[in-house]
Order: C-alpha cells, then sequence, then structure tokens
C-alpha cells in the first residue's frame, strides 16, 4: 500500500488556532491545562510512559504517586470511600449501571440528563425513567419527580429501579437541583443515586457523602484541567466491592475498567493540575458572583438568561432576541455575531447562532468579562442605529 505523502503531510502539522482570544465555551475552560499540566504532557506523552511503572495495576503505582492519588487524595476531595480513574464521566456512568444493574432494569434519571447518560443505560440494557421538568423559563427539577418515578416504575415492573441519576449541573441550563433532598427520596425507596458531576467537580465543591450521593462521575478533561478523555468514578458504601469488583481468572484485574484505562499524558496532567484544581474550588463563591453579574448585564441588553435565578452556576444559557433580529436584516445574518466577537479576540458562542446559545463565565474574570459585556453593546449599537 502506498499511500500519499501530500495526505499524510496534513496530519503533521495540524494547528488549533488563536489561544489568545477570551474563551467563553461553555465546554473548555474548566478544562485549560495549567502550566504543571503543559510541562506534564511533554514529560509523560510517550504511549508507554506510565506504563512503564505499572505493576500490574494502575492504581497500585507508588511512582508516580497515582496509588496515593487514587486511594486517599480523590476520595477526600470528592467525598467518597473509593475512587478509579476513567476514560470519561460517561464511563463512569456506564460503569456503575453495568456493576449494580441487571439486564431489563431500570435507571430513573432528569429529563435534562445529558445523552451520554442515556447512551450509558442503554449500553448497559437499562430501561430509563424520565423526570420530568417544569420547562420555559426556569427547567426545574422537582425532587418530588423522583419519587414519582420511583413509584410509577415500580408499580409498572414490580421490582424498584436499580438507580437514579441526577445530572449536576446539567449541560444547557447550568441548574444545580437540590441534589440533597433528591438523594434523600432515593433512599427511602432503597435506590442508591449515581450524581453526574462532569460540570461540577473540579469548580466547585463536592461532597459525595454530605449530599448522600451513592456515586458520582467526573470528567477531567471539561472541569479539572486535564489533557483529555478521563474521567474519575467515585463510590460510596457497599458499592465500592461490586463497582470495583475483580476477574476470576486475573486476579489483580477490576472487570468494569476492563484491568486498565485513562495512563500516560491524560493521567499525569490530571494529577499535575490537581493542587490548582483544589485551590480554585476554594474561589466558587467569586465565580457565582461574576457570573450572576454577568447575567445582570446582559439582561440589561435585552437578552433573557434561562434557567436558575438567581443563578449558581458558571453555564448559562441565554435568549437573544435582539441578535436575532439583527440577524434577519443583515446579509449571511447568522453569522453575524460569530463574526464580531471573533473581530474581538473572543471565542465560544458557536458559528450560526443568533436566536440563543449557552456560554461559561468560568476561569474568565471580571475584566475579561466586562470586555465581553462591552463588545455585546458595540454590536447591539452598530446594527441598531
Amino acid at each position: 500500500m502506498t499511500l500519499d505523502p501530500k495526505k499524510l503531510a496534513k496530519f503533521a502539522s495540524i494547528e488549533r488556532g488563536p489561544r489568545d482570544f477570551i474563551n467563553i465555551d461553555p465546554l473548555q475552560t474548566g478544562g485549560k491545562l495549567t502550566p504543571e499540566a503543559q510541562k506534564a504532557i511533554v514529560e509523560w506523552g510517550d504511549g508507554y510512559s506510565v506504563c512503564d511503572f505499572c505493576p500490574g495495576c494502575l492504581d497500585k503505582m507508588k511512582q508516580p504517586p497515582v496509588s496515593e492519588f487514587v486511594h486517599e487524595v480523590l476520595p477526600e476531595f470528592l467525598g467518597v470511600d473509593g475512587a478509579r480513574i476513567t476514560n470519561g464521566a460517561r464511563e463512569a456512568k456506564f460503569a456503575v449501571m453495568h456493576s449494580i444493574a441487571s439486564e431489563g432494569d431500570s435507571v430513573v434519571m432528569d429529563g435534562l440528563a445529558h445523552y451520554s447518560s442515556i447512551v450509558a443505560a442503554q449500553r448497559a440494557r437499562l430501561n430509563i425513567e424520565s423526570v420530568g421538568h417544569s420547562g420555559n423559563p426556569d427547567y426545574y427539577i422537582d425532587p418530588e419527580g423522583y419519587g414519582q418515578a420511583i413509584e410509577k416504575v415500580t408499580s409498572e415492573t414490580g421490582k424498584v429501579p436499580a438507580l437514579a441519576l441526577l445530572t449536576y449541573p446539567d449541560g444547557n441550563y447550568g441548574n444545580l437541583p437540590d441534589a440533597k433532598k433528591i438523594a434523600s427520596i432515593c433512599h427511602e425507596y432503597d435506590v442508591p443515586l449515581l450524581l453526574n458531576c462532569a460540570y461540577s467537580a473540579g469548580r466547585m465543591p463536592i461532597d459525595a457523602k454530605a449530599i448522600g450521593a451513592d456515586f458520582v462521575s467526573v470528567s477531567g478533561h471539561k472541569s479539572m484541567a486535564a489533557s483529555g478523555p478521563i474521567g474519575i468514578v467515585g463510590v460510596n458504601g457497599d458499592y465500592v466491592d461490586t463497582v470495583f469488583r475483580k476477574s476470576p481468572t486475573h486476579k489483580i484485574k477490576e472487570i468494569e475498567f476492563l484491568g486498565c484505562t485513562a495512563r500516560g499524558a491524560t493521567l499525569m496532567t490530571l494529577m499535575a493540575s490537581f493542587p490548582a484544581v483544589v485551590e480554585r474550588t476554594q474561589r466558587w463563591d467569586e465565580e457565582v458572583a461574576n457570573a450572576r453579574w454577568f447575567s445582570e448585564k446582559l439582561e440589561g441588553m435585552g437578552l433573557i438568561q434561562v434557567g436558575q435565578k438567581p443563578h449558581n452556576h458558571d453555564l448559562m444559557f441565554f435568549e437573544a432576541p435582539i441578535f436575532y433580529e439583527i440577524s434577519q436584516k443583515v446579509k449571511k445574518g447568522r453569522y453575524f455575531l460569530y463574526k464580531e466577537l471573533k473581530a474581538r479576540q473572543i471565542h465560544g458562542i458557536k458559528a450560526g447562532l443568533t436566536k440563543y446559545f449557552k456560554l461559561s463565565t468560568y476561569g474568565v474574570g471580571k475584566e475579561d468579562l466586562s470586555f465581553v459585556v462591552d463588545s455585546f453593546e458595540e454590536i447591539i449599537d452598530k446594527y441598531n442605529k
């Protein structure tokens, strides 16, 4: 086989684009590498780097200190009895579902659940019962809805659901439901709760035990300043032995993780960023204050923040009738907002979106957020003269 050298050459010179833009993308800033992680990715980038030190089981590795990180530091950070590295939050969710449920069992989850939660349940061959929400404008999840969904499943199948899942926060509106109350309601029916913390753990403090969650799923590349894909699953109580059960034929290999998961650069960047991640979770109140200030400024221009108010998270969804009206009048109007923001070195709102969009203020800081606010005002003034 002879491959065209010109085609091959393009793979050796892939560029990401400008990095000095103000970034308000809802997926990106929580995963931005720290300087320490940038150094680690060079040091540990070879495919075999961490495997060279493996004693046969990743979480038993002493140097680099993976064992201490996994068995001591992460459980304390997340408020769990046991933790493991996964290839992402979705793999963490699947590991829980597959280990504690059987084919045909049911899982109850919020109506705002991420698609990966649904696909994980489908892969585990589980039935899904959805907990509704209030719809526009707040998309409120009533904790009592979990009790109602559990009772419905029990009535229809004669068996309580194997699991309940809560997205905390949801990936569209950034709402933080009353997780503690939901956990309490689920436990009244002896149903364990999995908290999907892909957009929270690593940005804000998460204590699964204090909340009452039996499991947590975490994304390292979305919220813990790590090179992805990588995640964490945290487990409490007797479920530790179930989720972390070992192969009967390969005694040190844990079945749900196929013996080993994320390693190399992904794992080492997660560890290298961790001190900074711990520190930044202690400044969560500042992040929430910035998000609320930003929301208030945009609403003052005629935009509408959809979801919880006052808002309690950096991720926000806005309806923007004023930008949509402009888009109907200008040439190639769907893209005018994206182009105007790009000209001001602001990244994060997808090209073609004007009627509504979501964004994140996480880690941007008040000065740059002020520039974004001023930019929105300038764009409105420019087209509404």
